[in-house]
């Protein structure tokens, strides 16, 4: 199997078609995952039997991709919480450092464009655990630099809106 093969890649393609009751649905999902398709029939108007039909075919066109706990890093011990941009000389090295994903505490992977290559999403117990992290990233052969930013304060973290735009 090649490397490409291997990669994982964020969906791409067009929109799924979405009517109103959809995106309402996903935002009540979005805010409480643990509602019953009972309470979230009432709540539209619609069935259970209903509900669990839109919330099946939104998980078979991936819009519902899981259904994940957020869970507090402060309170799971990595209170630190770090943007990291990478720097490398090649695009073979940028993809090397996804094997990043398999540390705990490197969160969120992307490539992005501009003066970094990549940009990492790292929560940490403290500087001493970042700086440990950005030792193994230097270890890497064809690593150029980092600019980390650590966040003070977090006062909006959430994933993409239900809500139609445009």
């Amino acid at each position: 199997m090649s490397e490409d093969t291997n990669r994982v890649r964020p969906s791409r393609g067009s929109p799924a078609r979405l009517d109103d009751r959809d995106r309402t649905l996903l935002g009540l999902l979005a805010e409480d995952t643990t509602r019953s398709y009972a309470e979230l029939g009432q709540l539209l108007n619609l069935s259970a039997p209903a509900v669990h039909e839109r919330v099946k075919r939104l998980r078979q066109d991936g819009v519902i991709k899981a259904n994940v706990a957020v869970l507090d890093g402060a309170k799971l011990g990595r209170p630190l919480l770090t943007f990291v941009h990478v720097d490398t000389t090649s695009w073979a090295v940028t993809r090397h450092l996804l094997a990043l994903k398999e540390l705990p505490e490197v969160e969120e992977i992307h490539t992005v464009t501009g003066e970094s290559a990549m940009l990492l999403k790292v929560r940490t117990r403290d500087t001493q655990a970042l700086e440990d992290l950005l030792e193994r990233i230097h270890s890497i052969e064809g690593f150029k630099g980092t600019r980390s930013y650590i966040a003070l304060s977090t006062y909006l973290e959430r994933g993409p809106s239900p809500v139609a735009t445009g």
